[in-house]
This record gives C-alpha cells, structure tokens and sequence, in this order.
C-alpha cells in the first residue's frame, strides 16, 4: 500500500477516536447524573495537555520508537474508554451512574494517555515521510486533512446510530437510545483506539536517533522556552494566547447541551436540529478543515496581526450567533454561521500562531517554544476558560430532566463580550515588527 495513503489511515483514526465522544458527551453526562461536572470533564483534556504529551515525547525520544508508543498509548487509552463503556452499560440507558468517581478516573486516564498521541501521529509521520524523501511541509498537509475526515465521519456516526432492543439502525429522528446521548459514543471510540493500536504496528519503523550532546534537564523538559516571556512582544503573544485559548473548549462541551436543549420546548422539540446536535455542529469542522487551505493567502496578504485578529473577533461572532439562534427557520441559519466561523476562530489562530512562534524564535528552542505555545492555548488556556464556562452556564442554567434549560442567551453573551475585550486588547498592544 502507498506509504502516504497508510499514513493518511493512521490519521484518520487518530481523530475518529477523539471525534466520537468530543463533541456530543455533554448530552450523556446529564443523563449520567454529571450535567454539572461537563466542564470538569472538559478541563481534564486542558490539565493532562499541560505535562503528559511532554512525559510521551521524552519517551519517543530515547526508549520507544514513536510509532510503537502511539499504539501502547492508544491500547491504554481505548481499554480505559471501554471501561467508560462499560460502566454506562451497567447502570443502563437513562439511568444515573452508582459510581460516577470510577467513571470519572477510568475518563481520565482515558484521556491522559490519548492527548499526547496528537503529537505522536505527527512526529510518526514527518519521520516516516523524511526517513522516505517525501516533503513534509507538500505531502503531509493532505495527510492532516483525512484526520478532520476522520473526526467528521465519527460525529455522524454517533449522531444518527441507534441501539434499542438488540438492533441497530441509523436515524434522524429523535430516539432516547441515539448513540449521542448514550455511553455508546465511548464503545465506539474505544473500540478505534484499539484498531489504531494494532495498526500503529504495521507502520514502517521510526529509528530512535543518538543525540551526541547531553541535554539538560530544563531542556529536556523543554523549560528553556520561558526566557520568552522576557521580551515584551512574545510575553504579550503568550498571554492573550492563554487568554484565547480560554475559548477553545467552550461550545464543545456546551454546544451539544445547547442545541439538545430545545427540546424541552414543545416550539422547537421536532426541529431537525434540537434532535441532531452532533451533526449540526460537525458544519464546524468541515469549516475548520477549509480554513486552514486560505491561511497562507491571508497570511501573505494581511499578515501576523491582522489574522490573528480575524480569529479573535470570529470567536465573538461565534458565541453570538449561538445566542442569538435557534434551531427553527430562520433562527437555524445563525447556528450555521456561527458553525462556518468557527473555522476561521480555531485556525486562524492556532496555525498562525504557531507559524509566528516558528519565525519568532531562535532555532535551537523552536520545538520547546511550540510546546509553551501549546501549553498556554490548550493547557493552561483551556483549563481555566472551560472551568470558568462552567461556572457561568451552572449559574444560569441547570438540569431539567434530560436538558440543560435556563438563560443561555445570557451565557453566550458573556463568553462573546469576553472575545471582544480580548480581540479590542491584542489590537492595541501587541505591535509586532513589520516584514
């Protein structure tokens, strides 16, 4: 089989896992007896991003071969994903869990071992496309591309599979037993963790390579990146990319609630919407795969600044929509924007960014200095805005049955005026040189 085609696979897989329960478990947790613990579960992602794809890197980097690590960190992950499955499967459709700590640590380890496998997919791949003659920065976009395929393809799965009474079927329509509002979704996950397991071992091997000079430990540990922070225009870039990143979870964990929760109004309780979240919402992800082919063009022709500040203010108009929507005509239709722009709120950013951190930086700490880009956006970031929207949307709402019911209205107002006050600030303080 063409090498790029089996790496394109391993991608695909990659994201399928995270795609099946990413977007849609907050519809579960409240049936679960969790509904308010959504944003913990959420957090959980930020916390282990900030250490374990660190601790996994070392690894690949002296004992195991990165491939090899991928796989053991996917059986981990999918056995504990399972447990998750399996622990739902007990206590049965609808039904609270008796042992909702047991659920909570066998997520957690879930996930621990599954967010540093983003970096291994990577690193894999660019060592097998080099190790072969192939260009990275022309083959390995395509490659990228089939992982976004590959966590949209999960979403509908997830979103229209049933399972009631032993058989299975597909289905629009609303349907308790749906596999986005049961443990189904984490069987389905787990279950790709383990093919991409057994998969990762028939991948071509990734030679561990001898560094002549011993490393030190703060360089190693990749802490050499924060003698950034003593330049003004990087410890301002740090900061609001801490402050942004603080967006990044919010309507993954609350999107599905959000939308779900319409049907507890008899005027919407029949819409296509209300009763397909997950499907609805994968318009984001078809977005963000689009946007990332227009970064270089807006790149070229705006620069640094100017796109980052797109992203920003994208982010208000993402939460705004939400507020504003509903899953009828026309209300539907600013759903669907706020679905589009969510493409240019996440890439426009995230890549970008990382392309700025690349030109920034001096050679010799460029990969430690990703890394601090990576912590403060979906580590540090992420943990405390997906906390802090916790708060926010237990304050104002709360569990009514199976939905989440109250002012959301009011909920993403306050995550939009957090986006604008952000995107106002980077305007007027960060100025980097032009080139």
């Amino acid at each position: 089989m063409n090498l790029k085609v089996r790496l394109s696979i391993m991608n695909f897989l990659e994201f399928a896992v995270w795609g099946a329960y990413l977007t849609c478990m907050g519809n579960y947790l409240g049936k679960a007896g969790l509904g308010e613990q959504i944003a913990w579960f959420y957090a959980i992602q930020g916390i282990v991003s900030i250490f374990m794809p660190t601790l996994m890197g070392i690894v690949a980097d002296k004992w195991i071969q990165p491939q090899r690590l991928l796989g053991l960190c996917h059986l981990v992950a999918g056995a504990a994903m399972l447990g998750c499955w399996w622990m739902g499967m007990e206590a049965g459709f609808g039904n609270e869990l008796p042992n909702k700590g047991a659920f909570i640590a066998m997520y957690t380890l879930s996930v621990a071992f599954f967010m540093p496998t983003i970096a291994l997919g990577n690193t894999t791949a660019f060592t097998i496309l080099k190790d072969n003659g192939y260009d990275t920065v022309k083959d390995f976009p395509p490659i990228r591309v089939l992982g976004t395929v590959g966590f949209i393809m999960t979403m509908w799965f997830v979103n229209c599979a049933v399972w009631e009474d032993g058989s299975f079927s597909f289905t629009f329509a609303e349907n308790s037993h749906k596999f986005q509002y049961t443990y189904m979704q984490f069987f389905v996950s787990g279950l790709l963790s383990l093919v991409l397991f057994a998969y990762c071992f028939s991948l071509p091997e990734c030679k561990l390579t001898k560094k002549e000079k011993t490393a030190s430990l703060a360089e190693t540990l990749g802490l050499s990146a924060f003698k950034l922070f003593k330049t003004k225009k990087m410890a301002l870039f740090f900061i609001f990319s801490a402050l942004l990143g603080m967006c990044l979870q919010v309507t993954n964990g609350y999107a599905g609630p959000f939308i779900t929760s319409f049907k507890g109004d008899p005027a919407f309780a029949d819409t296509f919407a209300a009763n397909n979240a997950t499907l609805l919402t994968s318009i984001s992800q078809i977005s963000e795969a689009l946007c990332i082919l227009m970064i270089p063009f807006f790149l070229k022709r705006f620069g640094i600044k100017v796109v980052m500040l797109m992203s920003m203010f994208a982010w208000v108009f993402r939460f705004g929509f939400f507020g504003l929507g509903n899953p009828a005509m026309p209300g539907v239709m600013l759903f669907i924007l706020s679905c589009i722009v969510y493409g240019v709120a996440f890439d426009f950013f995230n890549v970008s960014g990382g392309i700025f951190v690349d030109q920034e930086c001096d050679p010799s700490i460029k990969a430690s200095a990703q890394g601090l880009f990576m912590m403060m956006t979906n580590g540090l970031g992420a943990t405390i805005g997906t906390l802090a929207a916790g708060e926010i949307v237990n304050h104002y709402c709360s569990w009514q049955g199976d939905y989440l019911l109250g002012s959301w209205q009011t909920c993403w107002f306050i995550f939009a005026c957090f986006a604008l006050v952000v995107g106002v600030s980077f305007a007027l303080l960060f100025k980097p040189e032009k080139k």
